[in-house]
């Protein structure tokens, strides 16, 4: 391994960590409706576990409300269900075979809460990042201690490693930030 295959793979795995962050920061809830927030739902479809998008057309009604319409009669019941039962807290009611979910509004307590989980999220990545750094730092010493590359060599890597990390870390603050603004919205 060369050292440019270091500070390439070093990126493609703080970029990972990015990716992930933005995943975990749209699954909390802002008061405000998004088709996202129902991505990770997955419904019993004739014995399988399938996401709630390949068994239903999913839509926004207005700012909050997700309106579900599974492609099939039967299936409303099982959608609906599989809503209700998910970790999100919400509450969908049914119209025909139209199933309605209402965002509730956010008291300014649980607003609160949300600002904490978003920083720890974001902590978790910023983790992620520097891991990453210290892991490449690690192989670029294995690969001086290995004479495969010189001290002088080492030093331009950590220090563009070092770079590399501090942009990563600047993108996860401006995403917290971000989001925690959209929470405290009202």
């Amino acid at each position: 391994m060369s050292v440019a295959d270091i500070k390439k793979a070093a990126n493609e795995r703080m970029q990972k960590s990015i990716e992930s962050l933005k995943v975990s920061l749209a699954k909390i809830r802002t008061g405000r409706a998004h088709t996202g927030l129902l991505d990770h739902i997955h419904v019993d479809y004739y014995g399988s576990m399938v996401p709630l998008s390949n068994v239903a057309n999913v839509n926004l009604a207005d700012a909050r409300t997700i309106t579900v319409q599974p492609w099939e009669k039967k299936m409303v019941q099982v959608v609906e269900k599989a809503i209700r039962e998910s970790d999100l807290g919400l509450n969908p009611a049914t119209q025909g075979d139209l199933i309605r979910v209402p965002m509730p509004a956010l008291t300014e307590e649980r607003r609160k809460e949300l600002t904490k989980v978003v920083r720890s999220e974001g902590e978790d990545a910023k983790i992620a990042v520097r891991n990453v750094r210290r892991d490449a730092n690690e192989q670029l010493k294995k690969l001086v201690k290995d004479k495969l590359a010189s001290e002088d060599d080492e030093r331009r890597a950590q220090d563009e490693i070092q770079k590399l990390t501090d942009k990563f870390i600047a993108d996860v603050d401006r995403m917290v930030a971000d989001k925690e603004k959209e929470i405290m919205t009202v």
